[in-house]
Protein backbone atom coordinates (compact mmCIF):
# COMPACT_ATOMS: atom_id res chain seq x y z
CA UNK A 1 0.00 0.00 0.00
CA UNK A 2 0.95 3.31 -0.66
CA UNK A 3 -0.14 6.60 1.39
CA UNK A 4 -1.24 9.66 -0.55
CA UNK A 5 -1.83 13.14 -0.14
CA UNK A 6 -3.59 13.50 -3.26
CA UNK A 7 -3.64 13.48 -7.20
CA UNK A 8 -2.83 16.26 -9.88
CA UNK A 9 -4.13 15.33 -13.14
CA UNK A 10 -1.90 17.46 -16.71
CA UNK A 11 0.42 18.45 -14.58
CA UNK A 12 2.83 20.40 -16.57
CA UNK A 13 5.78 22.14 -13.95
CA UNK A 14 6.98 18.77 -12.41
CA UNK A 15 8.76 17.09 -15.11
CA UNK A 16 8.57 17.21 -19.30
CA UNK A 17 5.18 16.74 -20.81
CA UNK A 18 2.02 16.49 -19.42
CA UNK A 19 1.82 14.00 -16.34
CA UNK A 20 0.00 12.57 -13.82
CA UNK A 21 1.15 13.87 -10.46
CA UNK A 22 1.30 11.28 -7.16
CA UNK A 23 1.65 13.57 -3.90
CA UNK A 24 2.51 10.65 -1.69
CA UNK A 25 2.29 11.31 2.45
CA UNK A 26 5.04 12.24 4.81
CA UNK A 27 8.72 14.03 4.56
CA UNK A 28 11.07 14.34 7.18
CA UNK A 29 12.15 17.96 5.86
CA UNK A 30 10.48 20.65 7.40
CA UNK A 31 11.00 23.59 5.08
CA UNK A 32 9.84 26.96 6.12
CA UNK A 33 8.54 27.83 2.50
CA UNK A 34 6.72 24.41 2.09
CA UNK A 35 3.61 24.92 -0.33
CA UNK A 36 2.45 21.80 1.08
CA UNK A 37 2.52 21.57 4.48
CA UNK A 38 -0.11 19.16 5.12
CA UNK A 39 1.91 16.75 3.26
CA UNK A 40 4.99 16.91 5.67
CA UNK A 41 3.34 14.79 9.01
CA UNK A 42 3.80 10.50 8.15
CA UNK A 43 0.20 10.06 9.92
CA UNK A 44 -2.34 11.10 7.49
CA UNK A 45 -3.02 10.59 3.36
CA UNK A 46 -5.04 7.67 2.05
CA UNK A 47 -3.99 4.02 2.13
CA UNK A 48 -4.20 3.27 -1.45
CA UNK A 49 -3.54 -0.29 -3.78
CA UNK A 50 -1.02 0.58 -6.69
CA UNK A 51 -2.39 -1.09 -8.91
CA UNK A 52 -5.36 1.52 -8.57
CA UNK A 53 -2.79 4.23 -9.37
CA UNK A 54 -1.60 1.78 -12.33
CA UNK A 55 -5.05 1.83 -13.57
CA UNK A 56 -5.46 5.48 -13.23
CA UNK A 57 -2.07 6.36 -14.99
CA UNK A 58 -3.47 3.94 -18.17
CA UNK A 59 -6.48 6.18 -17.86
CA UNK A 60 -4.60 8.97 -18.89
CA UNK A 61 -1.74 7.33 -20.85
CA UNK A 62 -3.15 8.90 -24.06
CA UNK A 63 -2.79 12.56 -22.79
CA UNK A 64 0.82 12.11 -21.97
CA UNK A 65 2.35 11.98 -25.45
CA UNK A 66 5.85 11.09 -26.13
CA UNK A 67 7.44 13.05 -23.16
CA UNK A 68 4.81 12.70 -20.17
CA UNK A 69 3.98 10.47 -17.56
CA UNK A 70 3.70 10.49 -14.27
CA UNK A 71 5.70 11.46 -11.39
CA UNK A 72 5.99 10.54 -8.04
CA UNK A 73 6.40 13.63 -5.64
CA UNK A 74 5.30 14.69 -1.86
CA UNK A 75 5.91 14.85 0.71
CA UNK A 76 8.58 12.67 0.36
CA UNK A 77 8.36 9.76 -1.96
CA UNK A 78 11.50 8.55 -1.49
CA UNK A 79 10.35 7.56 2.37
CA UNK A 80 7.87 5.01 0.44
CA UNK A 81 10.34 3.57 -1.98
CA UNK A 82 10.41 0.00 -1.41
CA UNK A 83 6.20 0.10 -1.92
CA UNK A 84 6.95 2.48 -5.02
CA UNK A 85 9.01 -0.05 -7.20
CA UNK A 86 6.88 -2.57 -7.88
CA UNK A 87 4.23 -0.01 -9.24
CA UNK A 88 7.67 1.92 -10.87
CA UNK A 89 7.86 -1.43 -13.03
CA UNK A 90 4.54 -2.01 -13.67
CA UNK A 91 4.27 1.67 -15.33
CA UNK A 92 7.50 0.90 -17.33
CA UNK A 93 5.63 -2.38 -18.11
CA UNK A 94 3.06 0.02 -20.07
CA UNK A 95 5.54 2.22 -21.54
CA UNK A 96 4.86 5.31 -19.20
CA UNK A 97 7.57 7.35 -18.39
CA UNK A 98 8.24 7.96 -14.21
CA UNK A 99 9.73 10.82 -12.54
CA UNK A 100 11.09 10.97 -8.60
CA UNK A 101 10.52 14.23 -7.38
CA UNK A 102 12.63 14.36 -3.95
CA UNK A 103 15.00 16.59 -1.62
CA UNK A 104 17.26 13.37 -1.57
CA UNK A 105 17.67 13.42 1.99
CA UNK A 106 16.63 9.90 2.26
CA UNK A 107 19.13 6.95 1.65
CA UNK A 108 19.00 3.10 2.30
CA UNK A 109 18.70 -0.05 -0.38
CA UNK A 110 15.15 0.79 -1.94
CA UNK A 111 16.02 4.30 -2.44
CA UNK A 112 18.88 3.16 -4.61
CA UNK A 113 16.81 0.51 -6.36
CA UNK A 114 14.26 3.06 -7.37
CA UNK A 115 16.55 5.60 -8.23
CA UNK A 116 17.68 3.27 -10.64
CA UNK A 117 14.44 2.31 -12.22
CA UNK A 118 13.49 6.27 -12.53
CA UNK A 119 13.54 7.71 -16.39
CA UNK A 120 14.58 10.92 -14.28
CA UNK A 121 15.08 12.29 -10.93
CA UNK A 122 13.74 15.91 -10.23
CA UNK A 123 16.64 17.06 -7.64
CA UNK A 124 15.42 20.03 -4.89
CA UNK A 125 18.45 21.42 -3.57
CA UNK A 126 17.01 23.68 -0.89
CA UNK A 127 20.06 25.67 0.48
CA UNK A 128 24.18 24.57 -0.91
CA UNK A 129 25.40 26.47 2.62
CA UNK A 130 24.54 23.27 5.45
CA UNK A 131 23.98 26.04 8.23
CA UNK A 132 21.38 27.61 6.32
CA UNK A 133 20.29 24.44 4.53
CA UNK A 134 19.31 23.09 8.53
CA UNK A 135 18.07 26.70 9.56
CA UNK A 136 15.97 26.06 6.68
CA UNK A 137 14.77 22.52 6.45
CA UNK A 138 15.57 21.15 9.91
CA UNK A 139 18.48 18.57 8.23
CA UNK A 140 21.46 19.36 7.15
CA UNK A 141 22.21 18.94 2.86
CA UNK A 142 24.79 16.07 2.82
CA UNK A 143 22.92 13.47 1.70
CA UNK A 144 21.76 15.40 -0.90
CA UNK A 145 24.55 16.14 -2.38
CA UNK A 146 26.03 12.90 -2.00
CA UNK A 147 22.42 11.53 -3.97
CA UNK A 148 23.50 14.01 -6.58
CA UNK A 149 26.52 12.54 -6.88
CA UNK A 150 25.09 9.09 -6.72
CA UNK A 151 22.89 10.00 -9.79
CA UNK A 152 26.11 11.36 -11.95
CA UNK A 153 28.30 8.65 -11.24
CA UNK A 154 25.10 6.43 -12.49
CA UNK A 155 24.41 8.12 -15.45
CA UNK A 156 21.02 8.66 -14.09
CA UNK A 157 19.89 12.23 -15.73
CA UNK A 158 18.17 14.63 -13.52
CA UNK A 159 16.76 18.35 -13.08
CA UNK A 160 18.77 20.23 -10.16
CA UNK A 161 15.30 22.87 -8.84
CA UNK A 162 16.52 25.92 -6.63
CA UNK A 163 13.52 28.13 -4.76
CA UNK A 164 14.96 31.64 -4.53
CA UNK A 165 13.76 32.99 -1.22
CA UNK A 166 14.55 36.79 -0.52
CA UNK A 167 17.07 36.93 2.49
CA UNK A 168 16.99 32.73 3.01
CA UNK A 169 18.70 31.36 -0.24
CA UNK A 170 19.01 34.36 -2.78
CA UNK A 171 22.56 35.74 -2.14
CA UNK A 172 25.05 35.81 -4.36
CA UNK A 173 27.88 33.74 -2.45
CA UNK A 174 25.09 30.77 -2.23
CA UNK A 175 24.12 30.67 -5.40
CA UNK A 176 27.74 30.73 -6.86
CA UNK A 177 28.65 28.01 -4.31
CA UNK A 178 26.03 26.19 -5.60
CA UNK A 179 26.55 26.81 -9.52
CA UNK A 180 30.72 25.98 -8.68
CA UNK A 181 29.64 22.46 -7.12
CA UNK A 182 27.37 21.61 -10.16
CA UNK A 183 28.39 23.60 -12.81
CA UNK A 184 30.73 23.97 -15.34
CA UNK A 185 34.84 24.15 -14.66
CA UNK A 186 37.00 26.90 -16.15
CA UNK A 187 37.25 25.19 -18.75
CA UNK A 188 33.65 25.07 -19.59
CA UNK A 189 33.31 21.88 -19.32
CA UNK A 190 29.90 20.58 -16.90
CA UNK A 191 31.19 19.01 -13.50
CA UNK A 192 27.99 17.30 -13.85
CA UNK A 193 26.84 15.94 -17.40
CA UNK A 194 23.70 13.78 -15.95
CA UNK A 195 22.03 17.36 -14.76
CA UNK A 196 19.83 18.24 -18.00
CA UNK A 197 18.00 21.00 -16.72
CA UNK A 198 18.27 23.59 -14.06
CA UNK A 199 14.99 25.18 -12.88
CA UNK A 200 15.31 28.45 -10.34
CA UNK A 201 11.82 28.54 -8.75
CA UNK A 202 10.18 31.99 -7.58
CA UNK A 203 9.51 32.03 -3.92
CA UNK A 204 5.70 32.20 -3.21
CA UNK A 205 3.56 31.86 -0.22
CA UNK A 206 0.24 30.14 -2.33
CA UNK A 207 0.23 27.51 0.53
CA UNK A 208 -0.07 29.76 3.50
CA UNK A 209 -3.65 29.38 4.59
CA UNK A 210 -2.83 25.62 5.01
CA UNK A 211 -0.41 26.54 7.81
CA UNK A 212 -3.37 28.78 9.60
CA UNK A 213 -5.57 25.14 8.84
CA UNK A 214 -3.55 23.73 10.48
CA UNK A 215 -2.74 25.65 13.47
CA UNK A 216 1.05 26.32 12.63
CA UNK A 217 3.05 29.43 12.06
CA UNK A 218 4.11 30.41 8.66
CA UNK A 219 7.56 31.74 10.35
CA UNK A 220 7.78 33.64 6.56
CA UNK A 221 5.06 35.40 6.78
CA UNK A 222 6.75 38.88 6.55
CA UNK A 223 9.36 37.50 3.26
CA UNK A 224 8.71 39.42 0.24
CA UNK A 225 8.19 37.61 -3.34
CA UNK A 226 11.06 38.25 -5.48
CA UNK A 227 11.53 41.25 -7.49
CA UNK A 228 12.08 41.04 -11.36
CA UNK A 229 15.82 42.85 -10.12
CA UNK A 230 16.22 39.49 -7.89
CA UNK A 231 15.31 36.85 -10.57
CA UNK A 232 17.21 38.29 -13.34
CA UNK A 233 20.00 38.66 -11.18
CA UNK A 234 20.10 35.05 -9.96
CA UNK A 235 19.46 33.64 -13.51
CA UNK A 236 22.49 35.49 -14.70
CA UNK A 237 24.27 34.07 -12.24
CA UNK A 238 23.35 30.70 -12.97
CA UNK A 239 23.45 31.54 -17.11
CA UNK A 240 27.86 31.85 -16.42
CA UNK A 241 27.72 27.96 -14.87
CA UNK A 242 24.82 26.41 -17.00
CA UNK A 243 23.14 26.11 -20.18
CA UNK A 244 20.28 24.52 -19.23
CA UNK A 245 18.97 26.98 -16.54
CA UNK A 246 15.54 28.25 -16.97
CA UNK A 247 13.33 30.65 -14.56
CA UNK A 248 10.11 29.16 -14.11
Amino acid sequence: MLNVHSYESMGTYDGPGLRLVVFLQGCPFKCLYCANPDTIPFEGGTPTEPDDILKMALNQKPFFGKKGGVTFSGGEPTAQAEALIPLVRKLHENGINVCIDTNGGIWNSHVEELFSLADLVLLDVKQFNPIRHKALTGHENTRTLATAAWLEEHGKPFWLRYVLVPGISDSEEDMLALCRHFGKDSTGRPRYQMIKRVEILPYHTLGINKYETLGWEYKLRDTPLNTKEQLDRAKKIFDEYFDCAVLN
